[in-house]
Parts: structure tokens; sequence; C-alpha cells
């Protein structure tokens, strides 16, 4: 019998492209979101890639009632759990919206899990908890400490999956501790359609491409790295969802925590000039004063998820703007 899997957040960028290698793995797959920031165009183009359309249920994980009627009428072999408000910026204006919903959804999921007998368990956490980083390259044994409402609530919920797993031998958890995910699917079909104006820098970059925004500003020129802007761990999220699969393949009893990334950096100035070539599209950008509670330099150690979950991070910086702008070029507004 196919195992199915419960992918909470699928309809989600990251949750979306990990739902396709679930399928195209033989799984059979729920996917579980509310589309409060997420299209449900997105499952349309999962059955178009693959051929098959996977169960949705519309749903708010902070619903408990909600959450135990989904494990009464299935029965899950695992969850992969990418649900969750992530807008950085949004989390320090509004802290209580995030550890509201970050923390309860997760907690409803994992005590229906626990009530059906559900324990092998993948979560989405993130570079964010490590914080300003104490060494370069981040290790998962690096000092943990985040500094911002959204990336406490991923380090809220590490800690509960730590202490859960102590409480619980039979528990299996894996925390994929990802970096700066950007590209698309290579159909173009899905990518990363951020609401309102983006967070990130990719999606950003490529809507000045496509016309839809004047000019890129790069925040600090005077950074200590080869160029003065800043330098991150870009992967694309096609490697990330095969980190997901990976991750769910190679679960093991206890709890523990994988830095998804490609352990080289990319500057902001390097972004730019590869998405310029890939689209074809000269981007203006400019300088403008650093923002407060940036960093110069953040790169991931993958050596631990490279030897322990048969994984690697294999697309290269052009690769991902190729994707991104395959994406963008077909979908000018995303997928409105």
């Amino acid at each position: 019998m196919t195992e199915k899997i419960l992918v909470t957040g699928g309809a989600g960028y990251i949750g979306s492209h990990t739902a396709i290698k679930l399928i195209e793995a033989g799984y059979q797959i729920v996917i579980a979101d509310d589309l409060s920031n997420a299209s449900p165009r997105a499952i349309d183009a999962i059955a178009e890639i693959t051929g098959t359309k996977p169960e949705f249920v519309e749903i708010n994980l902070t619903d408990n009632a909600a959450v135990g009627q989904l494990f009464s009428e299935h029965t899950f072999a695992a969850v992969i759990h990418f649900a969750g408000f992530k807008a950085v910026g949004e989390s320090v204006q509004l802290p209580l919206k995030y550890y509201r919903n970050n923390l309860d959804s997760t907690i409803n999921l994992l005590q229906a899990m626990e009530a059906h007998g559900v324990k092998d368990f993948v979560f989405s956490s993130s570079a964010t908890v490590y914080g300003v980083p104490s060494e370069i390259p981040l290790k998962e044994t690096s000092n943990i400490g985040a500094v911002n409402p959204y990336g406490k609530t991923k380090e809220m919920i590490e800690s509960i999956c730590f202490d859960l797993a102590s409480s619980d031998a039979s528990w299996n958890i894996s925390l994929l501790r990802y970096f700066n995910p950007v590209g698309a699917h290579p159909s173009g079909k899905i990518g990363e359609d951020p609401t309102g104006i983006p967070n990130n820098l990719v999606p950003f970059v490529m809507q000045v491409a496509v016309g839809r925004r004047d000019s890129v500003q790069i925040f600090g020129g005077d950074w200590d790295t080869s160029d003065g802007t800043g330098v991150r761990d870009y992967i694309h999220v096609e490697d990330l969802a095969e980190g997901h699969l990976k991750a769910l393949e190679h679960l093991k009893p206890g709890c523990s925590a994988y830095n998804l990334g490609t352990g080289q950096g990319y500057s902001v100035l390097e972004v730019v000039a590869a998405a310029s070539k890939a689209s074809g599209v000269e981007i203006p950008h400019e300088i403008v004063a650093r923002r407060s509670g940036d960093i110069a330099t953040s790169l991931a150690d993958p050596t631990l998820a490279n030897a322990a979950l048969d994984w690697k991070a294999e697309k290269n910086l052009l690769e991902m703007m190729q994707d991104s702008w395959r994406w963008q070029s077909s979908n000018p507004n995303g997928f409105s």
C-alpha cells in the first residue's frame, strides 16, 4: 500500500515543490493549507506537472478540532510541516500574530499525530534560528539565538520537537534549517509568488526584470565582503525539495537538525548580475543605507546533511536565476 504523507502548507512555495518530488517518488499526499499566503492554482500546477492531482484540504491548523478531524479521516505515515507565517519584518510588527499562529498550529499538529500514532515528522525550520552567526560557515552545533519573532517561533518549535523526542523514543523527527531558497520548477508552472512587496531579494529582482518594479535597493555597500554587499547561501528550491524527500526517507529515532544549503556564498551584486544574464534585462539597482538587524555573511556547512541524508545541492546561481526568470516571465503577476 502506498504511504500517505500529510504536507501542511503544501500550496506554498517550498511545499508545492516538495509535493511534486513526493508524488514523483510514488507517495500519496494530502495537502493541507489555509491559502492565506498561497494560491489554489499551485494545486492545479502540481497536477499538470505530475499527472496526479493531490487531495487538498483547506484548513487552518490553529483550529484544533479541524486538525483532529483531518487525522480521523486519513491514515498518515508521516507529516512534513511547512505551514506558518514567514515574513521577518511583519513578525517584528505583529509578534503576537506569529507566536499564536506558528506555535498553536504546530502544537495542534503534534498532538493529533501523537493521538493517532503518527511519529514520523519533518519540520521546515530555518537558518534564522542561528541569529547573528557565531561562526562562518554555520554548523548544526553553532550557537542558536534568533533575533526576530519569526525566527524565535522556529527556535521554539525546534525545542518542542527535541523535548517531545526526549520524552518518547518512538518519535523520528528531522528539523531542516534552510538558508535562502530561490528558483522555481523548471517547467515554469510554479514558483515564488509573494503577496505584496517581496521580502526576499530574488523575487524582488525578478519583478524589476519583468517591469513590475522600478529598481532594486541594495541595503549597504560597505559590508566586509568581496564587493561590499551582503553574502548569502542561496539554494535552489528544487534542491531544497529533494532535501525534504531525503529527510523523510532517512528519518531516525530521536530529533536531528540539518542545514540545507550549498556552502557557497553569493553577494547581492552577484545575484543581480546573474539575474540580468538570465533575463537578458539590465536590472537597475542602487546602494542605500544598511537595514538594522542585517549581517554581512550567512553561509551553511551542509556536511552533515550530505552524509546523513545522502543529499547534496546541485544547482548553481545561474540555474537558480534562469528558473526564477522562466517562472516570472511566464507569470508576470504570479498566480493572480
